[in-house]
């Protein structure tokens, strides 16, 4: 009989009163550095889980191939914890020699779990866990006798080691709980069988694949969504029942098992067209493949694991997955993107309908004060239409502010070039900004600017700088001439200026910044606009 008392298995937990001395003669640090792994003179603190990228460079003698491979493991382990029905621990030896940090965790969607808490950010010393040592130094897999207690559950403990390029680069502990072992049924054998054998791939260095087939849209299928078995020459050994169920859909109507599954799958679907090769031969076992298979109005997304242990093909992997309301909602998703960027296109259209509209009632106006008037008009007008001209051209609600910001240089620069030389011109970088920010700031932009020409330069002519600078949910947006100056005792805040009291309604009011205007060092204006954003993202 097992004795119940509990062990610490890896070094993460705080120690019980009753296990404390041993903890810490294990592992040679205080008690609170357990909660975090922090090595003999490091300084752990509690949540503060280090990233894979952060430990590889920092403790280890791996290289950026290596990193790359654990990146792709760690993306599609999630299939052999599921196999397995089991927790994976990603171990990384330490530069040192002195012991291995845990990098990754994964929990298993098919089972119990056997650690609750957080393992991620563990140091482990060295010959504390002869398992892990064993599996490194000797790349083969470990499994120990007996299993281990932790919370009063019983926890079996397997070593698997991570090869890359002919060597071994990290271990994978496999950590299984006990506490609900029954007799498996013939699903559970089939996948405990196919885990066996995907560990095998991994400590060869066959998984993953380079292809990364699990990668792309949405709708990856994984071991719970359906799972077919396929021997050396692509027929069906076992099917679970929800692949049985999602080749019902499909329109089979005969009993998947025992059937070659790419020529199943080809009388299923569609004609291939232009695919290169027939549908039952990519279908057949033989190559990492992930497709999707459309027909009887069900899609199905269909991922090939070829299984190959010591380079003998000896069957492969199938997962399956009805996705067919998940293309459904891609499908409503794009007709609204496209319904959007159509009522956007028209709004720029109608904006620039408008602002021809002012333009031809300016050339009918004989006062030089009215046809000012219009042209400013004419010009804010226009600028709102940028954005939404940029907005048409997008797949989301957001605009790349450095392409408006051009436009908008470039249309007051060309304005000015009738009555002098105008050299506008940006630095740094706006980003990607909301709609609701995009179009206040264009707007604000445009006055500022018109203003830095027409009042600041004048005739004279001269330079115009518009810097962004952007950090830390600010946009720091700064607007500098060369021109004349402020005048004597100018005030922002009470001049009765229509582009100032635009600008300062629209920074204040609706952006919530903060606006300044003052002398440029060196001769000149600066207008200063500090703006809240959002946390700028690539597209």
């Amino acid at each position: 009989m097992v004795s119940s008392s509990r062990a610490a298995p890896w070094g993460s937990r705080k120690p019980s009163a009753t296990t404390c001395s041993q903890y810490d003669c294990c592992t040679g640090q205080s008690s609170q550095n357990h909660l975090r792994g922090g090595k003999r003179g490091e300084t752990a603190t509690l949540g503060d889980v280090p990233s894979l990228n952060d430990v590889v460079q920092r403790h280890t003698d791996l290289s950026e191939a290596d990193l790359d491979w654990l990146h792709a493991l760690i993306a599609d382990w999630q299939l052999l914890a599921d196999l397995s029905f089991a927790d994976l621990v990603l171990w990384v030896p330490d530069r040192d020699g002195e012991g291995y940090r845990a990098v990754a965790q994964m929990r298993p969607t098919t089972g119990p779990t056997a650690y609750v808490e957080d393992l991620v950010g563990t140091y482990l010393v060295k010959g504390r866990r002869p398992l892990i040592d064993t599996a490194y130094t000797e790349g083969v897999i470990r499994r120990e006798g007996d299993p281990e207690w932790w919370d009063d559950v019983p926890v079996r403990v397997e070593a698997i080691p991570v090869r890359h390029d002919g060597r071994v680069i990290a271990v994978i502990g496999r950590h299984t709980n006990l506490v609900a072992v029954r007799t498996p049924s013939r699903l559970e054998l089939s996948y405990l069988e196919c885990g066996s054998q995907l560990a095998t791939l991994i400590t060869e260095g066959r998984f993953p694949h380079s292809t990364r087939t699990d990668m792309g849209r949405r709708g990856a299928p994984r071991v719970g969504d359906g799972l077919v078995r396929l021997d050396a020459d692509g027929l069906a050994l076992y099917a679970s029942p929800n692949a049985v169920s999602v080749y019902r859909r499909l329109g089979l109507a005969a009993d998947l098992v025992g059937q070659h599954l790419g020529k199943a799958t080809a009388t299923l679907a569609p004609p291939p067209g232009a695919r290169d090769e027939p549908l039952e031969d990519v279908l057949g076992g033989r190559q990492h493949i992930r497709t999707e298979i459309e027909g009887n109005g069900t899609v199905m997304t269909l991922r090939i694991i070829p299984l190959d242990p010591g380079g003998t093909h000896v069957g492969a992997l199938a997962l399956c997955r009805d996705v067919t309301e998940v293309r459904r909602r891609e499908r409503e998703l794009l007709t609204k993107d496209a319904t959007i960027r159509e009522i956007h296109h028209r709004v720029k259209n109608n904006l620039q309908t408008v602002a021809a509209l002012l333009r031809l009632q300016s050339r009918r106006i004989a006062s030089a004060e009215g046809r000012a008037a219009l042209d400013e008009a004419v010009r804010r007008v226009g600028s709102i239409a940028i954005v939404h001209e940029t907005l048409s051209q997008t797949v989301d609600d957001t605009v790349a502010f450095d392409d408006v910001a051009d436009r908008l240089l470039g249309m007051v620069a060309e304005v000015a070039a009738t009555t002098s030389d105008v050299r506008a011109t940006r630095s740094g970088t706006f980003g990607i900004l909301a709609a609701e920010t995009a179009t206040p700031l264009a707007m604000t932009l445009t006055e500022v600017l018109q203003n830095a020409v027409e009042h600041g330069l004048g005739r004279r002519g001269g330079a115009v700088l518009l810097t962004a600078q952007r950090s830390d949910g600010r946009l720091l947006a700064t607007v500098d001439d060369d021109g004349a100056g402020l005048p004597p005792g100018f005030d922002a805040s009470t001049t009765g200026n229509l582009g100032l009291q635009i600008v300062r309604t629209l920074v204040v009011g609706e952006l919530g910044g903060t606006l300044d205007i003052g002398p440029r060092p060196g001769g000149g204006t600066r207008v200063v606009l500090d703006l809240p954003v959002a946390a700028d993202s690539p597209r």
